[in-house]
């Protein structure tokens, strides 16, 4: 029989007031918020004044709240509230994905001392329940990869380029005046946040816990017309993914970059703010998820199946993390890129191992070909600073090859 929980809410933002209205909506699960801790004290609240607090250890020293509930913006403020909440041992629930990519390992290691639950299932991919289903359902399959649009604000904004044939600014400022785009966006359109998320997921996934600044997140600030001209002329859609794939060796790559994705693709009408995740399984092939990526009501649906898990006992169990053959995390693979560059000078910044074609044209150049994704980290700001757009052509990611004389034949080795 599941226990009645009692809630500590931090946050009363967007999501914490979709919990709030799930939470007294659901005829299938009952738990009491007893207090909720918000920073603002000028901000009109629609709750009963009583439950209202601006000090944290009116949660925290509370005996009787069982389940703390993270739902506030700031990433270091919420991992001192989900530490010492933890500390406490009393269960957590947060959505904060960049707070998790940030402290996994700490995080992972409080709750194992304190024999207490930390769940996250609202902090990758909004209402889509992809963590719950690599713990339970992929745990003890090997995967090939995971990939998907994790970002419902840049799918929105993309969508409205391709279809509508917005420009890029034009497109996120509409996103905004919907609701869909923060005032500043930087999370979100330089690729910040889905990387945080595909941390998470190559956790669960693959058993690695991966640091933030070692994963390249590039994301669609620098996308101008002749981009999207390109993409609609050759026929695809332009979708910010994320990619964590396997590789030969035991190796695992994790990036985001934007991608150019065909009809055939499941990815192709993903569109405005949904957000969809690729699984693939070494023998149960490809599944496919698809649900909204953000917004009140999706993400507060999300928070509250985390607390109804709670009510039975629920925690993640880490299997992958815990095996022996922990892949290991690689950035030297070679990925087929699209490159719309200035001048010349900008291909000797960004040397392609080969190149399959090119274009010449005016102001509008562009090479396709294959790169080592190195050079695009060591060469990102240079990217971003000179207004390069750079675009996978498919999510084929080879472990990088190096020439070697061997009797004096040339043969190409994998490493």
């Amino acid at each position: 029989m599941s226990k009645k929980l009692k809630i500590g809410l931090f946050g009363f933002g967007c999501v914490g007031q979709g919990l709030y209205h799930v939470l007294n909506k659901s005829t299938g699960f009952k738990a009491d918020i007893k207090k909720i801790v918000v920073k603002n004290k000028g901000k009109d609240r629609k709750v009963e004044p009583e439950l209202i607090s601006y000090d944290k250890w009116e949660i925290l020293n509370d005996p009787e709240i069982d389940v703390v509930v993270e739902l506030i913006d700031n990433a270091d403020d919420a991992f001192d509230i989900v530490s010492e909440a933890l500390k406490r041992k009393k269960h957590v629930v947060t959505a904060n994905k960049k707070l998790l990519a940030l402290h996994l390992e700490e995080l992972y290691r409080l709750q194992e001392e304190n024999n207490v639950s930390l769940l996250y299932e609202a902090a990758a991919c909004g209402s889509i329940p992809i963590i719950r289903t690599l713990e339970e359902y992929f745990d003890n399959e090997e995967l090939e990869k995971i990939s998907g649009i994790f970002n419902g604000t840049t799918n929105y904004i993309l969508t409205k380029t391709i279809n509508e044939k917005l420009s890029y600014e034009t497109a996120l400022k509409q996103a905004q005046e919907q609701g869909f785009a923060e005032s500043d966006p930087t999370s979100d359109v330089e690729g910040y946040d889905p990387k945080f998320k595909a941390i998470i997921l190559a956790l669960h996934a693959f058993g690695l816990i991966i640091k933030p600044e070692e994963v390249l997140n590039i994301g669609i600030t620098t996308l101008q017309d002749e981009d999207i001209t390109y993409a609609s002329e050759k026929g695809y859609k332009i979708k910010l993914t994320p990619v964590i794939r396997r590789l030969e060796d035991n190796k695992v790559s994790v990036f985001v970059l934007p991608r150019f994705i065909k009809a055939a693709n499941q990815l192709y009408n993903v569109d405005n703010e949904f957000n969809g995740v690729i699984v693939e399984g070494v023998f149960s092939g490809e599944q496919f998820l698809q649900g909204r990526g953000a917004g009140s009501l999706p993400t507060g649906a999300a928070v509250l199946s985390d607390v109804s898990a709670l009510s039975h006992g629920y925690r993640y169990e880490f299997k992958k993390y815990a095996q022996k053959h922990v892949p290991e995390f690689t950035n030297d693979v070679l990925v087929t890129a699209y490159l719309r560059y200035n001048v010349a000078e900008d291909l000797g910044q960004l040397p392609f191992e080969e190149i399959t074609e090119r274009y010449s044209g005016g102001k509008y150049q562009y090479v396709v070909g294959r790169i080592n994704l190195r050079h695009l980290i060591s060469r990102r700001a240079y990217i971003l600073e000179n207004k390069l757009f750079i675009c996978l052509v498919n999510e084929q990611v080879s472990l990088h090859e190096r020439v070697q004389q061997t009797s004096g034949k040339t043969e190409l080795v994998s490493y």
